[in-house]
C-alpha cells in the first residue's frame, strides 16, 4: 500500500493504492476533506478489430450510503445513473480519451465510485484525478497524467475546489482539466463573465492542476509500472501507392462541395469505386483501404483551410452561416421558435407550469427541486439516418445540460415570474452546433412564452485546425469540421458576458494565446447572432392564453398555519372554491395557479384574508357560524372567526342570542379587542345608532377560561 498526500487549496488531498480492488489493472483512492472516491481501470487483453472507434467506457456512480442516505423508491437500491452522474462521466471521459494511443482498440473500462461524502467537498472533480492516477498506475498505455479542479469566484476572488456552500454564492463555476503545460477540457457556467475573467480563472485552475500532477508523479515514483506496447501494423507500400493513384485530385474536389449530403455522397461513390477497382489485387484489405482514404480526406480538408483560409462551404474562418428565425411557430403551445443556422435547425418549445411540475432530485448529498430545466432531443432523422429510439443518450443529456446552464442566468427571479419552466429542443437538422442552436432557440421560445428575460442568450461553437506551426480558428463549425478538426469550443452568453462554456480537444493541449483568440472570435460571432435575434424578437410576448395564470404573494411565515387550517381545512376550501392550485413555501411564499385570472384573484384575496393582521377598529361583513348562550361566533374571512358577546349585540339588553341572530345570518361587525392569545372580540352594536337617553350600565367582569362562559376548574384533593 502506497499513500501520498499534498495540500491543495488549503485542504489535504490523499492518493492511496494497494488496499482496494487489487485484482484490477489499476486502482486509486482519492480523498479530499472527508470525501472519498475509488477509481478502478481495466482493459481487455486483445483489441477489437471489428471497431472503427476506441471502446472506452467511463462510469461515475454516487452511492447513497456515501452521504448516509437510503435511496428512495420501492426497491431501495441505486438504479440507473442520475443526470449528474452521467454528466460527471462525460466530463471525466473527455480529457482522458484523446491521450490513448492512436490505434489502441482494447476495450477499456474506468469505474469511479463515491465511497463517502462530507456534503461539502464535491466528488465530481476528484473523478478526473482518480481516473488519471489509476491509468498511470496500470499497464494500460496512456499519455497522461492529467488532473481536474473546480474554480469558482466568490466575492471577486477565485477559489480552487470551492465547497458546495461556496458554489451557491459563486458567480463563476468552472471544472477544468489539464496537463503539465496547459488545459485540455473546460466545462462550466458564469453570470455574465468577460473573456478576460474566464482566462484568468483558467490560469488559476492550471496552477492547482500542476500541483495535483506532482502528487500523482510522487505516487508513481514508488511504483514499477511497465506499460503494454501497442503495435499498429503499417499498411503495405504498394497498397498505399495504388490508393494514391486512384484518388488523384478527387478528394481535393470533394472537400470543396458545400452541401453536406452532396459531399457525403461524392465521398461514398469515390470509396466504392476504389474498393471495386482494388478488390482483385487486394482482396482482404477493404477496411484498410477505407481507413487510408479517410486519413487522406482528413489531410486534404485540413490543408485547404490552413493554406487558403477557405472552408468547404466557401466561408472564411470567422464567417457565420445564414440565420433564419420563425418565432411563435406553434401558437397553441405556451412559447415556440424555429431557429435555423445553415444546415442546423432546432425547434424549441417552452412550457410554463406550476410548482407541482418542479423536478425532484434525489442524490447522495441532497434532495432538492428544480423549477427550470431543458431537455434536448437528437432524433436519427435530423442527420438523415435511422437509429434506435426510446432512450436518452449521454450526448442528449450533456447537450441539454449545456444549453440549460447557458440560459439560466438570464431567467427572471422566481418571485417575479413564479412559473416552473420546461424547455424542449427538438433537433430537426444537424450539421454542427446543435446545442448552441438550442441555446438561441431556447432564448427565443422563452420570449415567445412571455418570460421577461434579462436579455437574449446566444451560443456559438468554435473549431481549430493546427499542424503545430500553422493554425486556423473557425467560427460556427460544421459537423465535418468538428469531426476532422482539433477542437470543439462552445461559448454562450448575453450581450453582457459569458454564461456557459465547454471546451473539448483532440490534441494534447491548447495554449492560452490560442484560447484567447478563440474567445475573442467567439465574442464577435455571439454579438452578430444576438443582433439578429433582437431584431426578430426585441421584447417578450404577453403570456399565452393557454398558459396557466400564476400569481404569488408573500405572507408572514407565522401565518402559514392559519392559511393551511386544521387538517388543511382552509387551503382545501380555497382550492375547492376557486379551482386553483395553491402552494405555500416555508419562507411564506404562496403561489396560486389556475386557468382563470379572475379565479386566481379570488384565491389571492382569500389568502390575504386568512393571513392579514386585523386591527382594532376594523369593520367586517361576516356570517354567524355558532350560537352560544353567551354570544355568537362570526366568521369574517374563511376559516377565521371571532366572538360577538351577547352584551355587544344590541344597545338594549338581550336575553337570548337567538332573539337577534340565527346560524347563517349575515352580519356586519367591528373589531373592538384582541386579547393576549390573539382571540378577537367583535361588536354589532358599535355599528348601530345608540338609542336616545340610553344609559350605560357597568358590566360584571367575565370569568371565562375557555371562551365558553364557564368558571375556571377548581382542583380538588382526593
Amino acid at each position: 500500500m502506497i499513500i501520498k498526500e499534498k495540500e491543495i487549496a488549503g485542504k489535504t488531498m490523499r492518493l492511496e493504492t494497494g488496499r482496494m480492488a487489487r485484482q484490477s489493472n489499476g486502482s486509486v483512492m482519492v480523498t479530499y476533506g472527508e470525501t472519498t472516491i475509488l477509481a478502478v481501470v481495466n482493459a481487455a487483453k486483445t483489441p477489437r478489430e471489428d471497431l472503427d472507434f476506441f471502446p472506452l467506457q467511463v462510469e461515475y456512480r454516487e452511492k447513497h450510503y456515501a452521504g448516509g442516505k437510503i435511496p428512495g423508491g420501492f426497491f431501495k437500491r441505486e438504479a440507473r445513473p442520475a443526470e449528474h452522474e452521467v454528466l460527471t462521466s462525460r466530463v471525466t471521459d473527455r480529457p482522458i480519451r484523446p491521450l490513448f494511443p492512436k490505434g489502441f482498440k482494447n476495450e477499456t473500462q474506468i469505474m469511479i465510485t463515491v465511497l463517502q461524502s462530507d456534503g461539502e467537498n464535491m466528488a465530481d472533480v476528484l473523478a478526473g484525478v482518480g481516473a488519471s492516477a489509476a491509468l498511470m498506475s496500470s499497464t494500460i498505455p496512456w499519455n497522461g497524467p492529467i488532473a481536474s479542479v473546480r474554480v469558482g469566484r466568490v466575492d471577486g476572488n477565485f477559489v480552487i475546489n470551492p465547497t458546495r456552500t461556496q458554489i451557491m454564492d459563486a458567480d463563476l463555476n468552472l471544472v477544468v482539466s489539464g496537463n503539465q503545460e496547459t488545459v485540455v477540457m473546460v466545462e462550466g457556467e458564469a453570470d455574465g463573465a468577460t473573456e478576460t475573467e474566464i482566462l484568468d480563472g483558467l490560469k488559476t485552475a492550471h496552477d492547482a492542476i500542476k500541483e495535483i500532477i506532482e502528487l500523482q508523479n510522487d505516487l508513481l515514483s514508488e511504483m514499477n509500472v511497465v506499460k503494454d506496447e501497442v503495435v499498429i501494423p503499417e499498411p503495405a507500400a504498394d497498397l498505399v501507392s495504388a490508393i494514391e493513384e486512384k484518388i488523384g485530385t478527387q478528394i481535393d474536389d470533394i472537400v470543396k462541395i458545400a452541401d453536406k449530403h452532396e459531399r457525403s455522397n461524392a465521398k461514398e461513390k469515390m470509396i466504392a469505386s476504389i474498393l471495386e477497382t482494388l478488390e482483385e489485387g487486394f482482396p482482404d484489405e477493404g477496411k484498410t483501404i477505407k481507413e487510408l482514404i479517410g486519413d487522406r480526406f482528413k489531410d486534404a480538408f485540413r490543408e485547404q483551410i490552413l493554406a487558403t483560409g477557405k472552408r468547404s462551404d466557401g466561408r472564411a474562418t470567422s464567417d457565420i452561416r445564414p440565420i433564419s428565425i420563425d418565432p411563435d411557430i406553434l401558437p397553441r403551445t405556451h412559447g415556440s421558435a424555429l431557429f435555423t443556422r445553415g444546415e442546423t435547425q432546432a425547434l424549441v418549445v417552452t412550457t410554463l407550469g406550476s410548482k407541482r411540475d418542479e423536478m425532484i432530485i434525489d442524490s447522495a448529498d441532497e434532495d432538492y427541486k428544480k423549477s427550470y430545466y431543458l431537455h434536448y432531443n437528437f432524433p436519427p432523422y435530423c442527420v438523415g439516418e435511422t437509429g434506435r429510439v426510446g432512450f436518452t443518450s449521454r450526448r442528449e443529456i450533456g447537450h441539454g445540460n449545456l444549453a440549460q446552464r447557458a440560459i439560466k442566468p438570464a431567467l427572471p427571479d422566481y418571485d417575479d415570474f413564479p412559473y416552473t419552466i420546461r424547455i424542449v429542443s427538438e433537433i430537426m437538422e444537424s450539421n454542427g452546433s446543435s446545442s448552441m442552436a438550442s441555446v438561441c432557440g431556447g432564448s427565443l421560445s422563452l420570449m415567445s412564452s412571455g418570460a421577461p428575460l434579462r436579455g437574449h442568450v446566444a451560443g456559438i461553437a468554435m473549431g481549430l485546425i493546427t499542424d503545430g506551426k500553422r493554425h486556423a480558428i473557425l467560427s460556427d463549425i460544421l459537423g465535418m469540421e468538428d469531426h476532422l478538426g482539433d477542437m470543439d469550443f462552445k461559448v454562450a452568453g448575453t450581450a453582457d458576458g459569458i454564461t456557459a462554456i465547454q471546451l473539448d480537444l483532440k490534441i494534447e493541449g491548447l495554449s492560452f494565446d490560442i484560447m484567447e483568440q478563440a474567445l475573442q472570435q467567439a465574442h464577435e460571432g455571439r454579438m452578430h447572432i444576438l443582433g439578429i435575434m433582437n431584431e426578430v424578437m426585441p421584447e417578450p410576448n404577453e403570456i399565452s392564453q393557454y398558459a396557466p395564470r400564476i400569481m404569488s404573494i408573500n405572507i408572514n411565515p407565522e401565518k402559514i398555519g392559519a392559511l393551511i387550517g386544521p387538517g388543511g381545512k382552509n387551503i382545501k376550501k380555497i382550492i375547492e372554491d376557486t379551482e386553483c392550485e395553491v402552494n405555500v413555501d416555508d419562507d411564506g411564499l404562496v403561489t396560486i395557479a389556475g386557468e382563470n385570472t379572475v379565479k386566481c384573484d379570488e384565491a389571492i384575496e382569500m389568502v390575504k384574508a386568512l393571513t392579514f393582521e386585523p386591527e382594532v377598529g376594523m369593520e367586517f361583513d361576516g356570517k354567524v357560524t355558532r350560537m352560544m348562550t353567551f354570544g355568537a361566533f362570526v366568521e369574517f374571512v374563511p376559516g377565521r372567526e371571532g366572538l360577538v358577546h351577547i352584551s355587544e349585540l344590541e344597545w338594549n339588553r338581550v336575553d337570548k342570542v337567538e332573539d337577534v341572530l340565527q346560524p347563517g345570518d349575515a352580519v356586519r361587525v367591528k373589531l373592538i379587542k384582541i386579547d393576549d392569545q390573539g382571540r378577537l372580540d367583535f361588536s354589532r352594536r358599535a355599528l348601530l345608532e345608540k338609542p336616545e337617553g340610553y344609559v350605560e350600565r357597568p358590566k360584571k367582569p367575565r370569568q371565562d377560561n375557555d371562551r365558553g362562559g364557564r368558571r375556571p376548574f377548581k382542583k380538588r384533593r382526593f
